[in-house]
Parts: C-alpha cells; structure tokens; sequence
C-alpha cells in the first residue's frame, strides 16, 4: 500500500470511529436534561478522538503544546456558548449563533497576536469562567423537553465532526502544535446541539444547556491543564488516558454537588 492510500485510509477510519463516539454521547446529552446534557456535551467528544491521533502522529511532546493551545480556545468557547444562551432568550437561530460564531471567530483571531504562557492562559479562563457562571446563573434552571434526533440530524453532525477531524489531523502537519490545539476545541459539539435542540425545544430551554456547559468547560479546561503538565512526563497514553479521568471527574463532581444542593 501506498503512503498516500495508506493515509487516506488510516485518516478515513479516524473520521468514522469520532463520528460514532460524538452520536452517541450527543443524543445522549440531548435526552438527560440541561444539566447532564450540557456536562456530557463538554466532554472530550471530538477533541479526545483528535488527540489521540494527534499523539499516534506526533507524540507527547506535540500533545503537550497543543494543550495550551486548546486552554485558550476554551476560554474563547465559554464565550461562545456565554453569547449563545444570552442571545437565545429572545432571539432566532441564526441570529443567535451568528453573533456568538461572530464573537468566537474575533476572539480566536486577537488570541492569536499573543505569546501565551500556561500562567496567562489559566488566568484568561478563570476570568471569562467567573464572568460567564454569573451572567448565566439565572439560565441553567429552564427545563429542556426531550427531543429525539432524527436521522438527517445525526448525518449531519457525524459529517460535521468527522470532518474536523479530517482538516486537524491532515494539517497538524504543516499549522503546528498550537494551531492543532486551538482547531481540535473548535465547538463543533455545542453547535450541532444548538442547530437540533434550538429548533424543537426553543431558545431558553437550548440556552439552559449551554449555561450548564459553561460549567462543564471549566472541568476541561483543567484537563487541558493537566494534560499540558503530565504530557512530557508521563508520556502520551498515560497522559492522555489520566486527562480523560480528569474531565469525567471534573464532571462528576459538578452533578453530584448540583444534586446534593437540589436535595437540600
């Protein structure tokens, strides 16, 4: 077998495996609630999938930059799930997720003028998490009516997720480690839930979701922490397997404190 077909194989089935673990955790997130539903939506879907080819392609070390690239990007998709929940009480599909599209891609553009340390990059997410938890507050109670997705409705996100997938790991190659970290947190899960839930369940019910997933970004960004930490050191499936654990952990923690204060 050719590189090149040996490539466009190996690259093929990446797409089809992250397609398949993004439909299944998806519908999932869309038939538990906005508070399961926005914790699994802001799990490592699509960017786990792409960082273990990532390190398969790279190694450790590549991975561990790319972290940092990703902790900034995720400060940045705080905001936008942030501007979408805003946005949707009153507002339509599109002009919601426009201006939250229009804001991420602003933001992702002014980042990329900075040298960013991983002091200066937990420090951006601590301020915008603050920030988005306390405008948000007042939005993540809304009850969301179960919807189920149809079959269009899951093409169209596997397509959109494996073709992320793709577009990393093809050019990780040439755009570097950073870059690859910025491009594997791009909200591709947020968005096909918006797409989905915004126009069967309505804005403020989406909008809860979304406001539950700002919460669930913050345990991510501390993945992306430690994973940027323990790369080197303890090498990339290590690393990776124990970043995993973090963010489910992370995750965990948020549902059981929610429910044991529900319960008080």
């Amino acid at each position: 077998m050719s590189p090149e077909l040996y490539f466009a194989v190996t690259l093929i089935v990446r797409m089809a495996v992250t397609a398949a673990f993004l439909l299944a955790a998806t519908v999932t997130a869309e038939r538990a609630g906005p508070l399961i539903g926005g914790l699994v939506a802001t799990l490592p879907i699509s960017a786990g999938p792409i960082y273990i080819f990532l390190a398969i392609d790279h190694g450790a070390h590549f991975i561990g930059v790319s972290a940092l690239g990703s902790l900034v990007s995720n400060g940045v998709n705080i905001v936008f799930a942030l501007t979408y929940a805003l946005l949707a009480q009153k507002r339509s599909l599109a002009i919601s997720l426009s201006g939250a599209f229009v804001l991420w891609i602003g933001l992702t553009w002014l980042i990329g003028f900075v040298t960013w340390t991983l002091a200066a990059a937990i420090l951006f997410n601590l301020v915008v998490l603050a920030l988005a938890l306390w405008l948000s507050a007042s939005l993540r109670h809304v009850r969301a009516p179960q919807v189920i997705a149809r079959w269009h409705d899951l093409v169209m996100r596997a397509a959109m997720v494996a073709l992320l997938v793709g577009v990393v790991v093809t050019l990780s190659y040439h755009i570097g480690p950073t870059v690859s970290g910025n491009l594997a947190v791009f909200p591709i899960v947020l968005t096909s839930i918006i797409i989905i839930l915004h126009r069967r369940a309505g804005g403020p019910a989406t909008a809860a979701v979304m406001a539950n997933a700002i919460i669930g970004l913050g345990g991510f960004g501390v993945a992306c922490i430690f994973l940027n930490l323990t790369a080197d050191w303890l090498g990339a499936a290590l690393a990776l397997v124990l970043t995993l654990a973090v963010s489910f952990g992370c995750n965990l923690l948020v549902f059981a404190a929610r429910n044991r204060l529900a319960q008080t």
